[in-house]
């Protein structure tokens, strides 16, 4: 029969029909408005029948609802018929749903049969709402399984079986078919209808083919004929040009009926009387194995992509066997054909642990899948990897709450999948095609357990996850995870609980500090959490969904008659959106724009003056001026005296007693007055409310003031460290230092406000003239503004002029300089003849660009490339002083208040006119002498330095430039007018070794120059003095990082070490063979020694008190760093964490020494809480204390890695400061300040962001590595070649070494290396570079093209017409799971997520040769966190060694363990040169103590033998 021609709507209907669709109108009013609209476009037939129907209803023989629903069939068939139902609107191509042409003339006879045969049919419709995977419904109560059922109706007889043809059960509106004649006239429309669908296929496809190609003019039209999305099959939504769509190959001859075949005597379940059928009570339940699914025209199809959920009929072919028999072969069973359609299907959980069993429902039977036919295979392999996927996923998660992205994947790609499976490994690939499903396994997991658990969808990993695969949350998939968690009651061996770390093992100081001072915190903390919080996103189905009224939480509501105390949500309307949400605000940390200093915020005390009586006792002691100092005073008939303390009100009543000491009493002409030197209250510190409330700190904070201000006299004692300070800790047993009377306080600290710093107060004694009148804070401020300003000093006569006097030395900042002394220079003092070249900015050129092979290109709008060096300042100037002078006033006299300097110019290789090609290849700290000169001002220098001419060393430039930082060398000078390199003329050569010690001469203010000069020149010298290495304990010591770099220094030796994790304490061994590497909990070890044991189980020496010098560590902060605030349950697990296990080692041990490393976000955690309890704690030991931040790029690494580091010295010892920054770094990294209660800290740094060397680059890190292919795993190999750079000199070592270790690298799947093969070797390259191609990759596989089919409401169409959305998100709507693509090489998941993640900028990036790391993580996947880990030419993920170098450590360095392995120790590591310049401070402090003690053994030696 010859097809019927379609009826041709103009396009002004079809406009508005799209409109129609789009609105939400009633559905009888949208019928009546389409029918208005194309009627006269309708065929005779149709309208006769329309005719006819009019008549039926005006007749009342039939209702106006089966009239409308017949009207709307009949439409739906004409209009189809025109737009092949893939209606192409405006070049939109609406795709209708799952429901189709035979789906809805259906409905109009369904929806007759609701209404006259609903009673009559034994499997009529159970209630409303589309038909569901058997998720949202009631566990079946077998014991034997924990799968998860629907309610069932009435089961149908034998006889009914026989006398319908098969129906389906619905669980939608409609109804069913009323008889057999209907169902067969329905089979043959169908027939027709495929035939239809697939001669119009063919005619697109031919038209398609024969289209001649789109002129210019047409391209530029919005619309693009050849830019439409491909066909995809109305039903399954497959993609009819797609290689992979596969048809159902056909029953065999002697395949049953699912009626007839149920009843077959192999099935055996009941016997052939009708009764004993009647008589069962729930559905039969069979195996069935070689199976196949396929939609109604044959194509095999997935079940679990939501077809079902869409009530598209599904069906199956199979062979049935009974339920008892477990053998998958096709012995004994029953062939049968076209089983269902399917009405949900289901999974059971996990029978006894590997695999989960799947099931599906017809009208019929419940059947459990075996093993699917060959042609089905690879399909149903999907389906299983995707359940086994969300089981790894949810079982590791239990386990490794703070798991990241890269550690999820690791554990994916070394499992092994069980035996049976069609897979034989998983990738990345696959967890991120079956991302929506893990997710919401993840949440059904999460609904399933206590309200008091930390949920798992907000562990890091898992926000990565959802970020990255653009999951939608809220779905309330239930699956097996709740009936799973029931079942553990009964099999406790099928989820295994993790029972994360010990419980921490504390001193009784640091428990009372965490128990005693914050319970009232947590408890105002709860109240607060409980009226402020926001339960929901309110947009989610979660949310949407109503009180389940069966919960605790529904059964204590007022509504279902509780009581209403707990005002929890019901546990099935837990948002997941929320959750997410909050742990991700948690982790961020807003960037600032690097500051060089924050000013310091002096805020005016307001104070209130009182009515009081006032009297001087006794007679002035000393008279200045206009001034009579007294000793004492009455004020309101309380004495006071020098050195008392009183109280001040505010003039803010809100406000607490402001307290000073009073440092001198006198009376001039503005009357009785007294000079107030102020105390800060604990809470005006960083500690804020943490701090103990009868604690002060002495602040560098004075004024004159009026006695009337007094409001009384207060009691502040200075709290000493006792003499045994050191054997003290542990036993502690009282936390309160005094009585709180009102009037009581007590202090331990001088407290510096700008760079919170906790340390013992100076000593500074009056002089007894000056006893009366002395105040410390007032002598400290004057030596700072003395050290700002600079003094000259030994007058050079001979050399006078007219217009200058010039001298032979200066001071400025506490520091001498000389006549040949080099300094160092803002890069701003002065400039070089040579010009450099400017960095080329790369501008995207996006013209050049085809968008139909990149289609992803357009995504880089910004010149920003991640890792990029081109916006590193310049290194410091260095200069040496020809001539210190000051100018002369016209009448003569010298102008010293600005000291002006004569320099001759040093020029760096990369000022040369060989530019940056020639620093490479130099030596960091190599110069060149130049006679260009220049004048500067002396406030313009930063510090000195040494620059030597290497022939006059009396050592090798090695050794000398191993001394310390500041040493310079040069063995040319360079002539910028010929731009040659010459030899260094004799002033330049000569000039070194003058005016070093000698002439220290008698002019004006020798004392201060002379002490100044001392102070340096045994600084220069650190071999002058002999620091012991201090015996150092490292807690949760990875590989040995942190050890390594202060080994480095010479601060320290580690006697011991503590690490849990097996494969970084081996690595720790190997490396540090004299070591104790205890592998055990921490808890468990300090737990042993404060019991008094000396060993271990294992029979180890244990230190014990006073064993320990120095503690150094970074606690990982599992368990409370993904939540936004404490309240009971986060707060205990806080007090449990090891954060304050490593305290209590601190407070046990009492070192001379503490630091603890952590990640910059350490500061923030919690409002900075973390941070400061953790100071808090070490301010109550007796520790002088800091904190700050450091980026490891400005200590010589190529990379980025922020760490927060504490810092903390017993009595006794000095307060290390954070090292001045050694390399010039990237601006937008060196964001160091750090923000607390609105206040913002900085550290000690002065030089900003500058450096006295230029950055470390990826080229400098590796370019002298051998080159290696995807997955290289030679262990070791030869260097193939010298190092090329001094970085590379460095790293390898003095000694010859010939063999390279680990320089290999992770094998990454085909796709991802045929990705990796395709990012382009340009600067900034990164996925958005992919080409879109059909490309065959290592295994042999054909990649598919990506298909953008939606249009993106955000970035429009491409310049050619073509679409830009992947996902029907794109255009607004929500994510539609046929939608996903796979094996493709542009990852489908990105510009599904893109727009919402800054274009997902950096993954699968290419580091840069002349640009740095991003932070080294612990597994390097093109995808992770940190997806810049392509090498810069070869294709192919980083190598540990190169990982290794980004992070500093030697190559002579040794990791253990199989490639994982060694990358999570690189990727958890302490860069080895950031301890090591944090060791040099500390032994800095350590010199200058010992320094201090010789000299006053030397001023006692002297006083006796004077006494003698």
């Amino acid at each position: 029969m010859p097809s019927r021609t379609s009826p041709s709507l103009p396009a002004d209907v079809r406009k508005r029909l799209q409109v129609l669709d789009e609105d939400g109108s009633s559905d009888e009013d949208h019928v009546k408005e389409k029918l208005k609209l194309v009627q006269d476009f309708l065929h005779v037939d149709a309208q006769d029948q329309l005719t006819s129907l009019e008549e039926e209803m005006k007749n009342s023989q039939i209702s106006m609802d089966v009239y409308i629903s017949k009207v709307k069939a009949l439409l739906g068939k004409e209009l189809s018929l025109e737009t092949g139902d893939s209606v192409e609107q405006n070049g939109k191509t609406v795709v209708t749903n799952g429901s189709n042409k035979e789906k809805q003339s259906e409905d109009a006879t369904m929806d007759v049969q609701e209404e006259e045969e609903a009673v009559k049919s034994p499997t009529a419709s159970k209630g409303k709402g589309g038909r569901k995977s058997k998720t949202n419904s009631d566990t079946k109560k077998s014991p034997a399984s924990t799968r998860v059922t629907r309610n069932t109706g009435k089961q149908p007889t034998i006889m009914s079986m026989f006398s319908k043809f098969q129906k389906r059960k619905s669980e939608d509106l409609n109804g069913e078919a009323a008889n057999g004649q209907d169902e067969v006239k329905k089979e043959k429309e169908e027939d027709d209808e495929e035939t239809r669908e697939e001669k119009r296929l063919k005619v697109e496809s031919d038209e398609k083919a024969a289209a001649p190609e789109t002129s210019e003019s047409e391209v530029t039209k919005p619309v693009s004929a050849a830019k439409t999305p491909p066909p995809k099959c109305t039903d399954c939504r497959q993609y009819l040009d797609d290689s992979d769509l596969k048809f159902f190959q056909g029953d065999p001859d002697n395949a049953l009926d699912e009626p007839e075949m149920l009843t077959d005597e192999r099935l055996s379940l009941f016997d052939s009387n009708e009764d004993g059928f009647e008589s069962y009570e729930d559905l039969p339940q069979h195996k069935i194995t070689n199976f196949s699914v396929y939609d109604k025209r044959g194509h095999l199809c997935p079940f679990d992509s939501g077809l079902i959920e869409k009530n598209v009929e599904l069906y199956f072919s199979c062979v049935v066997k009974p339920i008892y028999d477990d053998n998958p072969c096709l012995d004994g069973g029953v062939p049968a054909k076209k089983l269902g359609p399917i009405n949900a299907w289901w999974i059971t959980g996990f029978d006894g642990g590997e695999r989960a069993l799947i099931g599906f429902t017809t009208a019929f039977a419940d059947y459990i899948l075996m093993h699917s036919s060959e042609e089905y295979g690879p399909i149903f392999a999907v389906m299983q990897e995707k359940i086994y996927m969300s089981k790894i996923v949810v079982e590791f998660l239990q386990k490794n709450p703070d798991a990241s992205y890269e550690d999820l994947l690791n554990k994916i790609e070394t499992t092994v999948p069980p035996a049976g499976l069609n897979f034989n490994c998983f990738t990345e690939d696959t967890l991120l095609r079956h991302a929506q499903f893990v997710v919401e396994q993840v949440e059904s997991y999460d609904e399933a357990g206590d309200s008091d658990e930390q949920p798992i969808i907000v562990t890091p990993c898992m926000r990565d996850l959802i970020k990255l695969a653009g999951v939608t949350l809220g779905k309330s998939m239930l699956l097996y995870w709740r009936a799973a968690r029931r079942q553990a009651i009964r099999h406790p061996t099928k989820i295994e609980k993790d029972k994360g770390p010990t419980k921490a093992t504390t001193t009784t100081l640091v428990y009372q500090i965490f128990d005693t001072f914050f319970s009232d915190e947590i408890d105002q903390n709860d109240k607060d959490a409980a009226a402020a919080k926001r339960q929901r996103c309110g947009v989610c189905e979660v949310c949407q969904s109503p009180d389940c009224g069966k919960c605790p939480a529904c059964k204590d509501m007022i509504k279902f008659g509780g009581g209403g105390k707990s005002k929890q949500a019901c546990k099935q309307r837990r948002c997941p959106n929320l959750a997410v949400k909050e742990a991700e605000d948690d982790e961020i940390v807003v960037e600032d724009v690097p500051v060089e200093k924050a000013k310091k915020v002096s805020q005016a005390k307001r104070k209130k003056q009182t009515q009081c009586k006032l009297c001087w006792i006794g007679d002035a002691v000393q008279t200045e001026g206009k001034k009579q100092y007294y000793r004492k005073v009455c004020v309101n008939d309380e004495e006071l005296e020098v050195g008392d303390c009183v109280s001040v009100s505010s003039e803010d009543p809100t406000l607490p007693l402001y307290l000073a000491r009073i440092s001198s009493l006198w009376e001039d002409n503005n009357g009785k007055m007294f000079h107030a030197h102020w105390f800060h209250r604990g809470t005006q510190t960083v500690l804020g409310e943490s701090s103990d409330p009868l604690e002060l700190v002495m602040v560098d904070e004075c004024e004159d003031m009026l006695l009337n201000y007094v409001q009384g006299k207060v009691n502040v004692m200075y709290k000493a460290p006792s003499d045994n300070w050191s054997m003290e800790g542990g036993v502690d047993s009282e936390i309160k230092v005094i009585e709180d009377d009102g009037k009581s306080f007590f202090y331990q600290f001088w407290y510096d406000t700008d760079y919170s710093r906790f340390e013992t107060p100076p000593k500074t004694a009056p002089s007894e003239d000056s006893k009366f009148t002395f105040c410390c804070s007032c002598v400290r401020t004057k030596e700072r503004e003395e050290r700002q300003r600079p003094r000259v000093f030994e007058p050079i006569t001979d050399k006078d002029h007219d217009s200058k006097a010039v001298y032979a030395l200066a001071c400025f900042q506490g520091e001498q300089f000389r006549v040949a002394d080099s300094v160092y220079l803002h890069p701003d003092s002065f400039n070089f003849t040579v010009k450099p070249a400017s960095p080329v900015k790369r501008s995207h050129r996006k013209g050049d660009v085809d968008e139909d092979l990149y289609p992803e290109y357009y995504r880089k709008s910004s010149d920003y490339i991640k890792g990029s060096n081109l916006d590193a300042p310049e290194p410091f100037r260095i200069g040496r002083i020809k001539e210190i002078f000051c100018l002369r006033r016209s009448n003569g006299k010298v102008d010293t208040s600005e000291v002006k300097l004569r320099l001759y110019k040093f020029y760096r290789p990369e000022n040369t006119h060989k530019g940056v090609k020639a620093s490479y290849h130099s030596d960091i700290n190599q110069l060149y002498w130049s006679d260009e000169e220049v004048t500067v001002s002396m406030t313009e220098l930063l510090g000195r330095c040494q620059v030597e001419y290497a022939e006059d060393l009396n050592e090798s430039v090695q050794d000398y430039s191993s001394g310390g930082p500041d040493r310079f060398y040069f063995l040319e000078a360079y002539n910028a007018k010929s731009k040659s390199f010459e030899d260094p003329p004799n002033h330049a050569r000569s000039a070194v070794h003058k005016g070093k010690g000698k002439g220290k001469g008698k002019g004006k203010g020798k004392g201060k120059a002379a002490a100044a000069q001392e102070a340096q020149d045994s600084q220069n010298d650190p071999q002058a003095l002999k620091v012991p290495k201090y015996r150092t304990l490292d807690v949760f010591s990875g590989c040995g990082g942190l050890s390594e770099g202060f080994h480095q220094a010479g601060m320290n030796e580690t006697l011991w070490a503590i690490e849990m994790w097996e494969p970084a304490a081996q690595a720790f061994r190997l490396n540090n063979p004299g070591t104790t590497v205890f592998t055990e909990d921490c808890n468990v070890l300090l737990k042993l020694v404060m019991s008094g044991e000396k060993n271990n189980s294992l029979g180890q020496k244990l230190p014990q008190k006073g064993d320990v010098e120095m503690l150094c560590g970074g606690p990982p902060c599992q368990g409370f760093s993904g939540m936004n605030r404490f309240n009971s349950r986060t707060y205990s697990k806080f007090k449990n964490s090891l954060v304050v296990s490593y305290l209590s080692y601190c407070d046990y041990y009492r070192p001379k020494f503490f630091l603890l490393e952590n990640v910059r976000n350490f500061v923030s955690f919690k409002s900075s809480m973390v941070l400061k309890l953790t100071l808090r704690c070490l301010v109550r030991m007796g520790y002088q204390c800091t904190f700050g931040v450091l980026q490891a790029g400005q200590y010589g690494v190529a990379q980025t890695r922020r760490r927060a580091i504490i810092l903390a010295a017993a009595p006794g010892e000095k307060l290390p400061r954070y090292p001045e920054p050694l390399h010039v770094f990237a601006p937008r990294a060196c964001s160091l300040n750090v923000v607390v209660d609105d206040r913002k800290y900085v550290s000690n740094v002065t030089r900003g962001n500058g450096g006295i060397y230029r950055t470390i680059t990826v080229r400098d890190t590796m370019s002298d590595l051998p080159e290696i292919r995807n997955g290289a795993a030679g262990l070791e190999i030869s260097y193939n070649g010298e190092p090329q750079s001094w970085f590379q000199r460095q790293i390898r070592g003095t000694q010859y070494q010939p063999i390279l270790r680990d320089h290999i690298c992770k094998d990454m799947s085909a796709l991802v290396e045929g990705r990796m093969r395709h990012i382009p070797l340009a600067p900034g390259s990164d996925w958005r570079d992919l080409p879109n191609l059909e490309v065959r990759v290592k295994d042999g596989t054909l990649t598919k093209k990506l298909r953008y089919s939606h249009s993106d409401k955000k970035n429009g169409r491409s310049s050619t017409g073509a679409l830009r959305g992947v996902c029907a998100c794109s255009a607004g709507t929500p994510c539609d799971p046929a939608d996903r693509q796979f094996s493709t090489l542009i990852p489908w998941c990105l510009p599904h997520t893109g727009n919402r993640h800054n274009h997902w900028a950096g993954l699968y990036g290419r580091l840069e040769w002349d640009g740095f790391f991003s932070t080294t993580v612990t597994n390097p996947e093109p995808m992770g966190k940190q997806g810049r880990v392509l090498h810069p030419e070869q294709h192919r993920v980083v190598s540990v060694r190169e990982c290794a170098r980004s992070q500093g450590f030697p190559d002579t360095y040794r990791f253990f363990g199989n490639i994982l392995d060694k990358h999570r120790q690189v990727g958890n590591a302490v860069p080895p040169p950031l301890s090591r310049a944090i060791g040099l401070e500390l032994k800095k402090c350590v010199m200058e103590r010992i320094k201090e003690e010789q000299a006053s053994e030397t001023v006692k030696r002297e006083k006796m033998e004077v006494s003698d």
